[in-house]
């Protein structure tokens, strides 16, 4: 049992049994959203708030499925638009804690102005960007994160992708973030307590979350992260 005075009293904590999504998986085996799922179950668990506290909001692509496989409130919403239906349910109700699932496609490109200036006005939000330097559920285009002269669908050699990346961490930095921070899929630890903090902090946090994708992005693969990631 969990205790909050002004929250009307005892509530019933959470359990990771409880988290347990009814709708199945469809990420690729081997994908790094499982592991950012797994900590966000943990992160939920250690936040030690009532379920209906929290809501999760997501855009489109791979990463923003992630709020249909966690049982608590949760609102799909269009392409690169999940900070700003997110900011609009915490000036609806400033006492939800509002997380975003967010892709480096969906939160960088069709989403990049919203994330910009969220982070200016500093909106008591924590998104989670799942980068994985590719637009997996299109069948892997290079995204605005992606390395220049990496090579996709869509970016044939030479000279591959041509631009350089979108670096989300200088991003929010520049932008007035007030928490910023960077994980990888793969060190569950280090993870949840960075999403725990974001969640916690009064304003706009962002959590860059490195992944692999193991069906699209041949360059950036567990082993390279493996041999590069610190805690």
């Amino acid at each position: 049992m969990g205790h909050d005075a002004t929250k009307g009293g005892w509530y019933r904590m959470i359990t990771i049994e409880e988290l347990e999504g009814k709708q199945a998986i469809t990420w690729c085996t081997g994908c790094g959203n499982f592991g950012i799922l797994a900590a966000l179950k943990k992160a939920v668990i250690e936040l030690d708030v009532p379920r209906h506290e929290i809501l999760l909001v997501s855009g489109i692509g791979c990463s923003s499925k992630a709020p249909h496989y966690i049982d608590l409130n949760m609102f799909h919403t269009l392409h690169g638009r999940a900070i700003p239906v997110a900011t609009g349910a915490h000036l609806v109700n400033p006492d939800l804690k509002v997380i975003v699932n967010t892709g480096d496609g969906d939160g960088l490109g069709e989403g990049f102005s919203h994330f910009i200036h969220a982070a200016r006005r500093n909106v008591n939000l924590a998104v989670f960007i799942h980068n994985n330097g590719v637009m997996g559920l299109t069948k892997g285009q290079f995204s605005p994160a992606a390395q220049r002269g990496y090579v996709s669908n869509t970016s044939p050699p030479p000279p591959g992708a041509p631009m350089w990346p979108i670096n989300p961490i200088a991003l929010a930095i520049a932008g007035g973030a007030t928490y910023v921070a960077r994980g990888f899929s793969g060190n569950q630890k280090d993870l949840v307590t960075l999403m725990v903090e974001a969640v916690q902090h009064k304003g706009f946090a962002v959590v860059d979350i490195l992944q692999p994708c193991q069906t699209w992005n041949r360059k950036l693969t567990w082993k390279f992260y493996n041999e590069r990631a610190y805690s």
